[in-house]
């Protein structure tokens, strides 16, 4: 694949092991990861290296110092922002090759103020077991809705 079928942004990410594996599953499936923001560590990180392992030369990496300079950079995308508070289920999007799914930290999420200016593009992953979890880890979270996007543009079967 040479062209980016979709587009991960992390906003802030914080733990360098799930940057990793969500620049591996980057690697695999041809999409574009963007880093926004300040990080929660270097990306010389040697945890963040190993969970990414020999994939690192196939990750088409981006760098933003915030996430208005992102979004300045492609306005004519669409943007899926993540949240356990959105209303709709991420299974009620309808995704198209281009799109942007923009992920929170681990720790706080998304800001409130960026969710709320955009709540109709704002998804959730259900947990039938909410009581118990309060969220998914983050490489997960992108792992569940990257592939329900590649699914519904048929770039995989």
């Amino acid at each position: 694949m040479t062209d980016a079928f979709f587009h991960i942004a992390l906003i802030e990410p914080e733990i360098p092991p799930n940057t990793g594996n969500i620049a591996r599953l980057c690697a695999a499936t041809g999409t574009h990861l963007h880093l926004v923001g300040p990080l929660g560590f270097s990306l010389d990180d040697r945890y963040l290296k190993r969970a990414g392992l020999d994939y690192w030369p196939h990750v088409k990496l981006h760098r933003w110092d915030n996430f208005a300079a992102l979004q300045a950079a492609y306005p004519h995308r669409r943007w899926w922002l993540t949240s356990k508070t959105a209303q709709k289920s991420f299974l009620q999007a309808s995704f198209q090759p281009g799109d942007f799914l923009v992920f929170g930290k681990e720790t706080q999420g998304l800001p409130d103020e960026l969710l709320a200016q955009h709540p109709e593009d704002c998804l959730r992953i259900p947990l039938p077991c909410q009581q118990a979890v309060r969220s998914l880890n983050l490489s997960t979270a992108a792992g569940i809705v990257l592939y329900e996007a590649l699914r519904q543009s048929a770039v995989i079967d």
